[in-house]
């Protein structure tokens, strides 16, 4: 244990800790040192269960909660990880038979992405762990080894993965000797007082949210691990599309290897959709294709994943925008007559429905710009087949506030948009008053041509 010891002095985490719900340490492979393999990172979960008390009394779901830290134990390579990054975790020097950890060996599945998860808490990004109990395909809870999910969330953009666990048989130093037993889950522990877990089934996505525009093309990423598959064995894939209370099936298809070719059974209830058999048997990819999107695509869509024992799934939010096109009623502005004018700012057909316009003024040989928008007024938002939205801001210009030379701005803001959009005119001096020399050019010529009519009359 001196290694350890010296690598505590020597290590320190360089990050603070946030204040968020989880708590990331890593472990850095004593390799850096030592020659060991691998990095270990320690989440803190919590394990989930059905409860009873006044939820479960009113028809509602009540869950408790209970504390627990998960070990992923040589869960990433140390290539390009830094010994001044990190501070080993190492377990309770008492072993606690009440304490909730679950150690999981080094895997034999390989997960994607997963050095994310190295770097959550020095990115500020807040990690949701959560673990249950798992009854796989054929199974009773009380079966062994036992089965527990695991869910783990990236928040702010990043992988996501549901994981299946299965208990691994504890040595004791003595053969004779009973194992310390959990308290809470009646399970077998290590000599650390751990539970000893292997990951046998993963679901992961590694885009879990994703924003696409009306008539493009998306991929949903989704994929699976399995460390132990039988030839010729089905793959289920489905897909559901889950908005506003309403739900249905998108994709549902099974595949299996076949001696020379990849067989598969598809149903598809979206044109346009498609997902790759050939890639879900051979190499996990369950992703989904969706081309020429509409707004009614918009909503969450849930990745479910079945192989021999073990079923499980991925959520995957699709949010579709459109940006809005943006004119000015005018294309030039003048006060003919000292004329109040009004000057509208059109928003045609943006998704989704949040937008806001404002107007900006800037007098001549001035860089400071004021605001208008508290004389503003806005119409009602306009709504079209294909779901999209547009609405129309209106301002009255008037000549004293406005003199020639001042710039109007429309300015529009709307999730779609890195940076609001302008839309601009300048005030400009108003033309001449044509009209009085016009009639009075028509009543000279007039009167000259009733002239001479007179008089070629009288001679």
């Amino acid at each position: 244990m001196q290694i350890v010891s010296d690598i505590q002095q020597n290590y320190s985490i360089s990050c603070l800790v946030s204040s968020c719900s989880v708590m990331l340490t890593l472990l850095v492979s004593l390799s850096l040192v030592y020659g060991l393999d691998g990095a270990d990172v320690v989440l803190s979960c919590s394990l989930i269960e059905e409860g009873g008390g006044m939820g479960g009394m009113m028809g509602g779901a009540m869950f408790k909660r209970t504390p627990a830290t998960l070990v992923f134990r040589d869960f990433v390579g140390n290539e390009g990880l830094s010994p001044e990054l990190v501070t080993p975790y190492n377990p309770p020097e008492t072993p606690n038979p009440e304490d909730l950890i679950f150690e999981l060996m080094l895997p034999s599945i390989q997960i994607p992405n997963a050095d994310l998860l190295l770097h959550a808490d020095c990115n500020e990004q807040e990690v949701v762990c959560e673990i249950s109990r798992y009854v796989p395909r054929g199974a009773d809870m009380d079966s062994l080894p036992a089965h527990f999910i695991g869910s783990i969330q990236l928040e702010g953009g990043g992988i996501s993965l549901t994981l299946v666990l299965q208990t691994l048989h504890s040595e004791t130093t003595q053969s004779d000797a009973q194992p310390l037993m959990q308290s809470k889950l009646n399970l077998p522990l290590s000599q650390s007082a751990t539970l000893l877990t292997e990951v046998v089934f993963v679901v992961f996505s590694r885009v879990p949210s994703i924003v696409a525009s009306i008539g493009g093309d998306v991929m949903l990423d989704c994929g699976f691990r399995q460390k132990e598959s039988v030839p010729g064995q089905d793959v289920a894939l489905e897909w559901r599309l889950q908005h506003r209370g309403n739900g249905r099936k998108i994709l549902d298809m099974k595949a299996r290897e076949m001696e020379t070719e990849i067989g598969s059974d598809v149903f598809v209830d979206r044109e346009n959709t498609s997902a790759e058999a050939d890639l879900l048997v051979r190499d996990g990819n369950a992703s989904l294709t969706l081309r020429t999107l509409q707004v009614s695509d918009e909503g969450t869509y849930i990745c479910t994943v079945g192989s021999g024992d073990f079923q499980t799934q991925q959520i995957v939010q699709l949010h579709i925008t459109q940006p809005p096109r943006i004119t000015l009623s005018e294309e030039k502005l003048s006060f003919p007559n000292r004329t109040p004018q009004r000057l509208s700012c059109h928003c045609n057909r943006y998704y989704p429905l949040d937008v806001q316009v404002e107007w900006f003024s800037q007098a001549p040989s001035s860089e400071e710009s004021i605001s208008l928008s508290k004389d503003s007024s806005l119409s009602s938002h306009r709504q079209h087949s294909d779901g999209t939205f547009s609405v129309s801001s209106h301002l009255t210009l008037l000549p004293d506030k406005h003199p020639p030379g001042t710039v109007v701005t429309c300015r529009v803001s709307h999730p779609s948009l890195e940076t609001p959009t302008n839309a601009t005119l300048t005030v400009e001096e108003p033309e001449p008053d044509t009209a009085f020399w016009t009639i009075s050019l028509m009543l000279l010529i007039s009167v000259v041509f009733l002239y001479q009519a007179l008089k070629g009359g009288v001679f």
